[in-house]
């Protein structure tokens, strides 16, 4: 009797100790004094979590309740939980307890939006709740308008709840936590939505003016820019929780595809633009047989993405798109040495880029804790190779522009030598041309035996001085002089004599004429005549008796060795205002006629040229 009194003390003893020591997960976090502001400030001291992988029985446990206390629930020691890429579950717990006077209410906020499954338990003397919400469910599910995650925790002084937080993805799972009063929820927020709006109209704005460049300049780089950044915008809408937010509450499925196509269409935007903007066009190099692979892969993973699962798309593409920024790292720098200057700019602004993905990427996957502050990292660094790209874009838009009018002035200055080189042989053509006309002109209006005028050039100075004549009232005189027997010269001597003869009788009328305005013409085989502006009957008798004298006093050596005494006989009329030079042509050949036949060798005047002499001089 006395044993089995003892064994039940010792059993109630057990009993009593066993519920009064405190479990595994109370004894790693102890309570957190949400009234407190430091404490709040060290939420990650008082949280612990439990990961439960697939293969656990306890892998689909609904509540921590169901979850036994030999499972291994760790502290995160104040330190920001991430997690790689599994199928796990994860469990967090805090216990809250408002230590103050009066009631408390504030908000546990979970700032990450990729999460496919977040399930909130409060467990509290006044409140009993389970917020079931996430990626994968529409987005009115998590009760409060906002992009990440909140729970309102509502306590009466000196009460405590105990929450727990059940959450699994198929990507990363980064855990950033916090405990807020309402006041410091609506002042982050306020920050971030001023930072974000900054950040993201930026955005949309290089990408509109990179468009309208395109548009009115149709270079291709600028669009593949606006490509790009409108691209890169989108990636972080989403990754952000604005993009589910606020274009596509509704639609579940596309929040989750919209990460990995933004990420494709970033890298065969980044990838194209490149490739324009680093003037990588001749296909036969390596350099560009691998932007066309990276540019193929790209167009691939863009049509495949929203066919592929998250964790299969994200383990796809992300590697990709890490390579391609890398790629155009190097490949900017080489096209820098090669001496592309403007692509100086483009590594600058892609070595941030580079830092910034590769720190974004391993926070994003898990491997660095902190992601809010990664996220910062990253849209700082799109800030500055965004501008540094632009920059750059400008430096290669001055470049051009040098380049353009070095060609222009080279240009100008060839035009001006072609033209220097085609005025000199211009004029040289001209001189040329202009001697030919002498020439012709000689030879049109030159007699070729005697070196005189010729009948067409005669025709042509009567014309102009019978114009002179009516217009001035001087009298021009026309002298008609033949030779006399000239064809019993040519019977007797042969026409080389009678030849000789012509010359001779051309010197002598160029010997008797002074005056720059007089001419001598042979207008016929053994004709000539004298043409003598502003003169009267009695100076052109003078004039013709003194080529008579000459001719007569002259004598020409014929082929037998005797001198040939040759005469001629002259006939003079007056062109006077009024007068024709068909009618003025007629008179002289009509005295010339009448010096024939009165003996040769003599002169004889038109009448009327006698009666307009003695009239001048009458009025003289």
């Amino acid at each position: 009797m006395v044993r089995y009194f003892l064994l039940l003390t010792a059993l109630l003893l057990g009993t009593s100790s066993t519920y009064a020591e405190p479990s595994r997960a109370q004894q790693l976090c102890p309570e957190i004094d949400a009234s407190v502001a430091d404490e709040r400030a060290r939420l990650l001291d008082f949280t612990c979590y439990i990961a439960i992988p697939k293969t656990s029985p306890h892998w689909k446990t609904l509540s921590t309740g169901e979850l036994p206390d030999t499972l291994s629930w760790r502290s995160a020691q104040g330190e920001d939980l991430a997690f790689p890429q599994s199928e796990d579950y994860y469990w967090l717990r805090i216990d809250i307890h408002n230590g103050a006077t009066t009631p408390g209410f504030w908000y546990l906020k979970l700032d990450y939006a990729p999460l496919d499954h977040v399930e909130f338990h409060l467990d509290a003397p006044s409140d009993h709740r389970v917020i079931t919400t996430g990626d994968r469910m529409p987005f009115f599910s998590r009760g409060v308008d906002y992009r990440y995650y909140l729970l309102p925790v509502s306590l009466r002084e000196g009460e405590t709840a105990q929450v727990s937080i059940r959450l699994h993805s198929s990507g990363a799972v980064n855990l950033p936590i916090a405990l807020v009063t309402p006041d410091e929820l609506v002042s982050s927020s306020n920050k971030l939505t001023l930072t974000h709006g900054l950040f993201y109209g930026s955005l949309l704005i290089f990408s509109i003016f990179n468009l309208l460049l395109f548009v009115s300049s149709g270079t291709t780089y600028y669009f593949y820019n606006a490509f790009y950044m409108a691209g890169l915008g989108m990636f972080l809408f989403a990754m952000g929780g604005f993009a589910y937010q606020y274009l596509w509450p509704y639609n579940p499925d596309l929040a989750n595809t919209a990460i990995p196509i933004s990420m494709a269409l970033c890298a065969l935007s980044m990838n194209l633009f490149g490739r324009s903007f680093l003037d990588v066009l001749d296909r036969k190099t390596f350099t560009s047989r691998l932007l066309t692979i990276q540019s193929l892969a790209g167009v691939t993973l863009l049509f495949l993405a929203p066919y592929l699962s998250y964790t299969t798309a994200i383990k796809t593409i992300a590697p990709v798109a890490l390579i391609v920024i890398c790629n155009l790292f190097f490949i900017g720098i080489a096209r820098w040495r090669q001496g592309l200057s403007h692509a100086r700019w483009y590594v600058l602004s892609w070595s941030t880029m580079v830092l910034g993905t590769i720190s974004y990427a391993l926070a994003a996957f898990g491997y660095l804790p902190d992601f809010l502050t990664h996220e910062i990292v990253m849209q700082g660094a799109i800030g500055s190779q965004v501008v540094l790209l632009n920059y750059a874009m400008v430096q290669r838009w001055r470049e051009l522009n040098l380049k353009l009018l070095e060609v222009e002035c080279s240009a100008k200055q060839k035009l001006e030598r072609q033209v220097n080189e085609r005025t000199t042989q211009l004029r040289a053509a001209m001189h040329d041309l202009e001697n030919a006309n002498r020439q012709l002109e000689a030879l049109s209006t030159r007699d070729e035996l005697t070196g005189l005028y010729n009948r067409r050039y005669m025709d042509n100075r009567l014309i102009e001085l019978a114009r002179e004549a009516h217009r001035t009232g001087q009298p021009v005189a026309f002298v008609l002089v033949d030779a006399d027997h000239f064809k019993t010269i040519n019977d007797r001597f042969g026409h080389g004599f009678g030849d000789t003869c012509l010359k001779a009788i051309a010197q002598v009328l160029e010997r008797n004429i002074c005056r720059p305005r007089d001419v001598a013409v042979r207008y016929g085989g053994e004709e000539f005549s004298l043409i003598l502006p502003e003169t009267d009957a009695s100076g052109a008798l003078r004039v013709s008796d003194a080529v008579l004298d000459d001719i007569r006093s002259s004598p020409v050596t014929a082929p037998d060795g005797s001198r040939h005494q040759v005469t001629m006989s002259a006939g003079i009329a007056i062109l006077s205002p009024g007068d024709t030079i068909a009618a003025t042509f007629e008179r002289a050949d009509q005295a010339l006629y009448r010096a024939k036949e009165g003996g040769r060798d003599r002169t004889e005047i038109d009448p009327a040229a006698v009666r307009l002499t003695d009239a001048r001089s009458a009025l003289v």
